[in-house]
């Protein structure tokens, strides 16, 4: 099976190494040495003051919350994955959707200020697939309402957007450093901020509140990154200019060969890009649910990425429909894209493509589209 991702594991050797030293050392977790070392490498490598990691992407987002005093509501995109919204609500914060631009495929900074209300404290954008939210207006929005601004960055590690990290931006960024992402500790995330009080609450917060042996300075959860996970990030980072590389490889020949065929995500301006993903925008939804049954038939597994729009969803509470995300949700769909993936793997994948998409409409009556339904 050809899956939309595999998990880069990077040299094995390497690897034991540094788990023949978590051995020697006996120390496997509380701000151990490996997790120090990526810290450090991370801040030189992202260019940003302060990277503080932590055991998973959603905690870092609720994390992030919680140490700017979030409350009331944000706004925020329906066109993301669910951990955005749902440790929003986790936090007690009410997410209101603000629609996304059909282009971009980020939150529309012109749908943003009709939806900010009376206890609305933060807008929360995320860089979806890597593509960098239009964060200059963004900011302004931020700034004219009094409000926070956080990024969800969980497909964003290596973007630059004018000519720094794009997780420089807002008040807090944060990654995902799932075995999913190009990047990875196995579980993990990160949080980033260049301001100092914020990056002491942020260490507070992951650390059960201690500032130190005697001393408890409040409210806090454990969040921490263990010494395994930080030895399988180190080795990854070794290999992540080769992994950028193969990577764009790639998607330079599926833009090349489908072009004809489907929509691509509309690149933010003044951006460098990472291919961490490589969606694909069907005409219609009945076109994407024919062309994802050719390619299982193959034995390639692409992804319905992100779907369905976040605002569809009850337990989000009631939201008023948004409607670019909606119709993109339906038509998009993410085509394998990884480190080692073989050239006639990809070219079984452009070819199937460009059948299914060179065919007319299907009607809803064919028997085996109903079924796939």
């Amino acid at each position: 099976m050809i899956n939309v991702t595999k998990t880069y594991l990077g040299d094995i050797n390497k690897f034991k190494t540094y788990v023949e030293g978590i051995y020697a050392r006996g120390w496997l977790t509380n701000h151990g040495p490996l997790v120090c070392e990526l810290q450090e490498r991370l801040k030189a490598f992202l260019g940003v003051k302060h990277v503080l990691l932590t055991n998973n992407g959603t905690l870092a987002l609720q994390v992030a919350y919680r140490a700017l005093g979030l409350s009331g509501s944000a706004v925020t995109t329906p066109f993301s994955f669910v951990a955005t919204s749902s440790s929003l609500q986790w936090e007690g914060i009410r997410p209101i959707f603000a629609d996304i631009d059909s282009r971009t495929w980020n939150i529309s900074p012109d749908h943003i200020e009709s939806r900010i209300v009376s206890d609305t404290t933060a807008i929360v954008g995320t860089h979806v697939f890597g593509n960098p939210c239009a964060v200059e207006r963004i900011e302004q929005i931020a700034r004219k309402h009094q409000l926070k601004t956080v990024y969800d960055g969980a497909h964003a590690f290596g973007v630059r957007h004018a000519g720094q990290s794009v997780l420089t931006w807002g008040d807090i960024s944060t990654l995902s450093f799932h075995a999913t992402k190009l990047f990875h500790t196995i579980e993990g995330g990160a949080i980033i901020t260049n301001d100092d009080e914020l990056a002491r609450r942020v260490y507070l917060l992951c650390n059960f509140g201690i500032a130190d042996t005697d001393k408890i300075d409040g409210l806090g959860i454990n969040a921490k990154l263990n010494e395994f996970s930080a030895a399988m990030g180190l080795c990854i980072l070794d290999d992540i200019d080769s992994i950028f590389e193969q990577r764009a490889e790639i998607a330079h020949r599926y833009q090349s060969r489908l072009g004809d065929y489907v929509d691509f995500q509309q690149a933010t301006p003044n951006s460098e890009l990472n291919n961490s993903y490589f969606p694909i925008g069907l005409h219609s939804e009945q076109q994407l649910l024919r062309v994802r049954t050719a390619l299982n038939n193959k034995g390639i597994n692409p992804r319905r990425y992100f779907y369905p729009s976040l605002d569809t969803l009850e337990y989000l509470q009631p939201q008023a429909a948004q409607s670019a995300s909606r119709a993109l949700s339906q038509r998009v769909l993410c085509l394998p894209i990884y480190p080692g993936l073989a050239h006639d793997d990809q070219d079984k994948i452009i070819d199937t493509l460009i059948t299914e998409c060179s065919l007319g409409p299907i009607s809803f009556k064919d028997t085996a589209f109903a079924q796939v339904i």
